[in-house]
């Protein structure tokens, strides 16, 4: 019988009966039965209900797997049906008619309809939804309607190839929270007793001292019923603990508590290769790490210059100082879009050139400001017949792979050279950094490098808040930021590079160059696949030669479970759940 709470309080207490009556304590735990994984995971359980867990990794590890989208990603990122059985693209992109599947039950036995994901998109889209803003801003611009029972009908106000990714948004009942609207969605009790579709329902809430602690779920027999449940899925119950720390989840595999581990981090690698019996998998998380500098600064305008800027790519060994620094928790970036990605095609980096470096800023014109003039002085005006450099490009201006200078750039002639040179003045420039010893080390090792082109780096490690609030305000001359992707699939990275995208998006540089921009627009109208991996390719090939930003590293992710369990696979990640993809291949060795 299902149990509905009508209060925290009683929400608390049942867990702590479920507890008592169904899984011993951690004091008293044993290892888990062949068909029990026992997860720890870092964090607090909150509400397990898709719409309102977006911003807490602990509830959407949960519910990936009690709840379904109407679609899903592959191993490559790539969108598939889930919930939906198809899908048409009409009207110019302006239009998705999707059917849906008729062989789908919620865990209750009730039968998945249109009713429900018309339900859920309006949920998602009230003035007073209590989830993530970014949902609740973008489903209120879409037009949903049902057309039969298994149809719905998705109007946009303009083109966006990454809707299907929107699709992956787990479908809620409507008939278990029919009358519930925003207002009363974020304390209403299924929140902490869910129905959804997928691979294992809702059994139980754990406690330990009196503190809600872990979920129980279990195979749901309805989706045994269904083509993809009717082999594998050799776990028949998954627990999922909770600690308030990485290494006291370290230290509950060691006691034998839980045999899988949802994150570790990079300081702890070393400890957990040292557990016996403790797999380690490692796979890209869904962030690029670049120091991105800022073109809307009057101080650092010379990086407005394309040839200023491949200069600094060419002054960097990066292989060498990501391998040097970053050992086990990051691999060198060379792509401002994700590995494993369906679009993932880069294009050559400048090479590692010193020598090449400072040809460049030789032809870059006079990058350095020069001193400001008393009032009573004239500037000396240029030499009869020579073209000021500000208005004349130097005479080899294209890129060194043949890309004229991105538009408004400050190409400028080569100064005349004299008999007895002036000292070029050094220029200074402050690169804000996360606190964080390993990345104060990388920056300060570019800062070195580029000391050797006349520049003058300061490394400033800042606490996240106040970096953060930097960024937004623009208040900086160059910064290294982790751009992420999560929770999305879509390739699409019009936030942070579209020249549109300083105030409403992530582009936190004002990064301004038409031709990328341009490139992008044309991926995110583009709804097939085939064509829009033209378009990611040709920006790819632009951010390259025009060296937007300095590429620099993918963070690593890393899971850890026990050698005896079999069949896991890491892929493409969006999010950390993704990690569950496969799960119906999993199983521990007899």
């Amino acid at each position: 019988m299902r149990v509905r709470h009508t209060s925290a309080l009683v929400s608390l207490l049942l867990a702590v009966l479920l507890t008592l009556s169904a899984v011993p304590a951690r004091a008293q735990s044993s290892p888990p039965a062949e068909d029990v994984l026992v997860e720890a995971l870092v964090g607090e359980i909150r509400k397990l209900n898709p719409l309102l867990a977006v911003y807490n990794p602990v509830d959407r590890d949960i519910t990936s797997l009690i709840f379904e989208g109407l679609t899903a990603t592959n191993a490559y990122g790539e969108i598939v049906p889930r919930l939906a059985e198809s899908w048409v693209i009409a009207d110019s992109g302006l239009q998705y008619i999707v059917t849906l599947r008729d062989d789908v039950l919620w865990h209750d036995g009730v039968p998945f309809s249109a009713a429900d994901v018309l339900f859920t998109t309006r949920l998602l889209g009230a003035p007073d939804f209590p989830g993530a803003v970014e949902l609740r801003e973008f489903w209120r611009t879409v037009e949903v309607d049902v057309l039969d029972e298994r149809t719905v009908r998705f109007r946009l106000t303009q083109p966006l190839a990454s809707f299907p990714d929107q699709l992956r948004i787990g479908i809620v009942p409507e008939h278990a929270l029919r009358g519930v609207t925003g207002e009363t969605l974020a304390a209403h009790p299924f929140n902490l007793d869910p129905i959804g579709t997928g691979p294992y329902q809702f059994e139980a809430l754990l406690a330990a001292s009196g503190q809600l602690d872990g979920v129980q779920l279990r195979l749901a027999p309805v989706f045994r019923q269904r083509p993809e449940g009717a082999t594998g899925y050799a776990l028949e119950r998954i627990v999922f603990r909770t600690y308030p720390t990485a290494q006291a989840a370290l230290d509950a595999f060691a006691a034998n508590e839980v045999n899988s581990i949802g994150s570790i981090p990079p300081d702890l690698r070393a400890e957990a290769q040292r557990l016996p019996n403790l797999s380690l998998y490692t796979a890209i998380a869904p962030q690029v790490g670049v120091l991105i500098y800022n073109w809307d600064r009057d101080s650092v305008g010379y990086v407005r210059n394309p040839r200023v800027r491949l200069a600094l790519a060419h002054a960097v060994d990066r292989a060498a100082l990501v391998a040097e620094h970053l050992p086990g928790s990051a691999v060198l970036a060379d792509s401002p879009l994700l590995p494993n990605s369906w679009a993932y095609d880069p294009a050559p980096w400048p090479v590692y050139d010193p020598a090449r470096a400072q040809q460049l800023m030789e032809t870059a014109g006079d990058v350095f400001e020069a001193p400001t003039p008393a009032p009573e002085e004239t500037p000396a005006a240029p030499p009869e017949g020579e073209p000021e450099a500000a208005e004349t490009p130097a005479p080899d201006a294209e890129t060194a792979e043949g890309e004229a200078p991105a538009e408004g750039a400050e190409a400028t002639s080569s100064p005349t050279p004299t008999e007895e040179p002036a000292a070029v003045p050094r220029r200074a420039m402050t690169i804000l950094v996360p606190q964080d010893p390993a990345l104060e080390a990388l920056v300060a090792a570019i800062a070195a490098a580029w000391s050797e082109l006349g520049f003058d780096a300061r490394v400033a490690p800042l606490p996240p808040d106040e970096l953060a609030a930097r960024l937004e305000t623009g208040d900086f001359d160059m910064a290294l930021v982790e751009l992420s992707f999560e929770p999305y699939a879509d390739p699409d990275p019009y936030v942070f590079w579209h020249q549109g995208q300083r105030e409403s998006g992530q582009n936190y540089g004002a990064m301004d160059d038409r031709r990328i921009s341009e490139a992008l627009e044309m991926a995110r109208r583009e709804p097939y696949g085939v064509n829009r991996a033209y378009f990611y390719t040709r920006f790819q090939e632009l951010f390259a030669q025009r060296a937007a930003a300095l590429l620099l590293y993918y963070p690593l992710t890393l899971y850890g479970a026990d050698s005896r369990l079999e069949g896991v696979q890491i892929g493409f990640l969006s999010t950390p759940s993704d990690r569950f993809r496969n799960i119906a291949d999993w199983r521990f060795a007899e």
